[in-house]
């Protein structure tokens, strides 16, 4: 039997054994159970936890699908299987990577993010963000020359998408006229943020602006209030920034004290 056969089997006996733990069936004669309790009570919380309600069927099904692992496990061992090189990797890994995340659980639970923190971090994302959004196109080409010819095409009346198809060096937008949706100035290069809130709706630049991009023409299709979510509603994502940020630091600083 090949290894992708064996693979199928027991995910079609997984899968037998999920279905009875949520089908009513007749209750089966208990046996030996070679299983502790500790063992028990962690995969039936783990059953809970992912929505099956905990009930007499659950329990039976769990018995014999422990029952069956334990007896897997004892075969397994008998056949000398966790000895193979890649076996023992695999085991080591999978112990390594549950300590792992133990410390890792434990040590955010140590070094809590504090409210006035986040806060702070929102009040600061809000003043970057600024308190417009712009819906905007730009067609970017690589001389000031070409940039000022555009300009005075769309001055004589000739319409902006067709010439952002036809001209623009931008491959993200040039299919879509030049088109970048809504964005806050932020989200560009201190030439073009800068440009924005000077040019006006349904307007367009009167003069290239550079980047380190090329020489960019703007246009601004609309304006509106940026919708930022009240910090409450933020605070969640903003916490798991910060976790992650602070994470990043930490790991920094134990391969610096390591060496590596």
């Amino acid at each position: 039997m090949t290894k992708i056969r064996i693979v199928g089997v027991l995910l079609m006996a997984l899968f037998s054994i999920s279905v009875a733990a949520q089908t009513p069936a007749a209750k089966a004669p208990q046996g030996k159970a070679l299983y502790s309790d500790n063992l028990f009570n962690y995969f039936l919380k783990q059953r809970t936890a992912q929505g099956q309600p905990d009930s007499p069927e659950l329990r039976d099904a769990l018995r014999e699908e422990l029952n069956t692992r334990e007896l897997l496990l004892k075969e397994a061992k008998k056949a000398g299987i966790e000895k193979q090189a890649d076996i023992k990797t695999e085991i080591q890994l999978n112990s390594d990577m549950v300590l792992i995340r133990a410390f890792l659980t434990d040590w955010t639970q140590k070094n809590p993010i504090s409210d006035d923190f986040l806060k702070k971090e929102y009040d600061e994302l809000k003043a970057q963000l600024g308190d417009k959004e712009y819906k905007i196109a730009h067609i970017l080409v690589e001389n000031e020359s070409d940039a000022k010819t555009i300009i005075a095409d769309l001055q004589k009346g000739k319409k902006f998408a067709d010439i952002a198809k036809e001209k623009s060096k931008d491959p993200g937008s040039k299919e879509r006229g030049g088109d970048l949706g809504w964005n806050t100035p932020g989200s560009f290069v201190k030439p073009f943020a800068d440009a924005l809130p000077a040019i006006g709706k349904g307007k367009f630049t009167p003069t290239p602006i550079q980047s380190q991009y090329g020489w960019h023409v703007i246009t601004v299709e609309d304006v509106r209030d940026t919708m930022l979510p009240p910090f409450e509603e933020a605070k969640s994502q903003l916490q798991q920034r910060a976790q992650a940020q602070w994470m990043e630091k930490y790991f920094k600083e134990l391969r610096s004290k390591a060496g590596v």
